[in-house]
């Protein structure tokens, strides 16, 4: 059997973070996914970033495309800028508008003092306020978190490249044993003719009496009919096909782990509808070992994005 390109098949489960130092501080994304049918972020952010968590999930969703991914995003900035600045052309003007207030008005007593000052509105500002909404600080937080999805992507493609050489040594089980009930299905019919030929010509030679080989072939013609399982298994051969089509052309948009599993299902439909039909011990044999390798594909496949 050719080699699985393995190389886009990502697991769900995986763990990846980066931290970006710059002029605006420390940067620090941390990311966990896990298994889930669809997509669901659960974002974290420092109160700083909170105006950014629609963009985070949209950044997140560019790249990941099934399970849940919990992300934590944080921005430490230096220490100059956790403190206030004073707004000197603001100090400037309310001292110059007070000293103008008290030479008009002899009557107003009290000191100004610098606590007075630094206490109206617009003295104090917090550099992280001004910079809240600044793009500056979203392309540090964006460039951060595409390199945590990459980090992610490595570790899930390690254990992606596990999983598909797994799915691909069951696959080969599976053409195998399909290739023998289509070998073994022709032979059934061959035993069940012999086997009634037999039946009759004791049970009427007592009696004296002949049996039409048309009888007994149309007899034949019928229970072959309905034992007869050639469609399911070419159907099978093709979901098989399609499998592994699926599993070596990992660029689809769409999620592969999904689509496998989809596929998966008809190939079980198709195997039991062979298990009904057959009569043949062989058969019977066969059609169980194919039904327990394609729950363990599935079990796989319930991990693959």
């Amino acid at each position: 059997m050719t080699q699985t390109k393995t190389r886009a098949v990502r697991s769900m489960t995986g763990q990846g973070h980066a931290t970006k130092q710059g002029e605006l501080g420390s940067v620090q994304v941390e990311l966990r996914t896990v298994n889930s049918r669809g997509f669901k972020c659960v974002p974290r952010l420092s109160d700083s970033l909170a105006s950014l968590e629609s963009r985070v999930e949209a950044a997140v969703r560019s790249r990941i495309h099934r399970g849940t991914v919990h992300i934590s995003v944080s921005l430490r900035r230096p220490p100059s800028e956790e403190l206030p600045t004073v707004n000197h052309f603001a100090l400037e003007s309310y001292l110059r508008e007070l000293r103008q207030l008290r030479e008009s008005n002899q009557d107003l007593g009290g000191e100004i003092n610098l606590s007075f000052l630094l206490s109206l509105p617009g003295v104090l500002s917090s550099g992280r306020e001004n910079r809240r909404e600044d793009e500056t600080v979203w392309e540090e937080v964006e460039s951060t978190i595409v390199k945590a999805i990459d980090n992610l992507d490595q570790m899930r493609a390690i254990e992606g490249r596990r999983m598909a050489e797994i799915l691909t040594e069951e696959c080969r089980q599976v053409r195998g044993r399909l290739d023998q009930v289509a070998t073994l299905s022709p032979r059934a019919v061959d035993v069940y003719r012999n086997r009634l030929q037999g039946k009759i010509e004791r049970t009427l030679e007592d009696h004296g009496i002949h049996v039409q080989a048309v009888d007994l072939l149309r007899e034949v013609q019928l229970y072959a009919d309905r034992v007869d399982t050639s469609e399911e298994i070419v159907r099978l051969g093709s979901h098989l096909e399609m499998f592994t089509s699926v599993l070596q052309g990992g660029d689809q948009p769409e999620p592969t782990g999904r689509k496998l599993d989809f596929i998966l299902q008809e190939m079980f439909r198709e195997t039991n509808t062979i298990g009904s039909k057959a009569s043949d011990s062989e058969i019977s044999a066969h059609v169980v070992e194919i039904k327990c390798a394609i729950e363990r594909m599935r079990e796989l496949v319930q991990n693959l994005e």
